[in-house]
């Protein structure tokens, strides 16, 4: 492939995500993204001959993206808490710079579930909990974190830090009638949400 064409292919990408996160799989069309390209749809088909090839490749991107952007929770270097509020501050902080990825990840689970199924089944949960079990073993084990507790955690950390944007609409609207700010409150949110979370494991 030529320097030439890579460049094309870089801005097909970037245009497709684009396109996607604004209007969702089944709203974009093939012609919406060569337009957003500037090139013409048999130059998009050349390098993607499908919709559904290209939402693959964006949405492994994506997703690939964020989930290396937390990698360094299994850093051993780190306690269990520093690691609970390094998550809350980096998610969180993610999300602000990209606030229709919830939406865009909440309508492809309504829309194709079984590629979201694959998405978390392609990571190697058994080797997180494994890591984290061995480089925390006292602190689980002074705060009752077990194999059958584990999923709760995990699930009610990821909704404090994603439902405020997945309901951007109506937190904003209770917020103003309230006189408070979104942007303030999800800044105050990182810090909150940690706390939250660090004092139901350790009381």
């Amino acid at each position: 492939m030529t320097e030439s064409e890579k460049q094309t292919e870089e801005k097909i990408f970037e245009s497709a995500t684009e396109v996607f996160l604004k209007k969702g799989m089944d709203g974009a069309r093939m012609q919406d993204i060569a337009n957003h390209a500037g090139i013409n749809k048999s130059l998009l088909h050349y390098y993607y001959r499908t919709k559904d090839h290209l939402f693959n490749a964006v949405f492994e991107k994506i997703a690939g993206q964020m989930f290396k952007k937390f990698a360094p929770v299994l850093d051993e270097n780190l306690s269990l808490e520093e690691k609970i509020r390094f998550f809350f501050r980096e998610h969180i902080s993610f999300l602000q710079r990209n606030p229709r990825l919830p939406a865009f990840f909440m309508n492809e689970l309504n829309r194709n579930p079984e590629r979201i199924k694959k998405l978390v089944q392609s990571m190697d949960v058994k080797k997180l909990w494994s890591t984290l079990e061995k480089q925390h073993k006292e602190e689980f084990v002074k705060y009752n974190i077990t194999r059958e507790t584990i999923p709760q955690l995990m699930t009610s950390i990821a909704a404090m830090s994603v439902f405020p944007f997945v309901a951007k609409a109506i937190i904003s609207g209770i917020m103003e009638k309230m006189g408070y700010d979104f942007d303030e409150y999800i800044e105050l949110r990182k810090k909150y949400a940690a706390d939250f979370v660090i004092k139901a494991i350790t009381k």
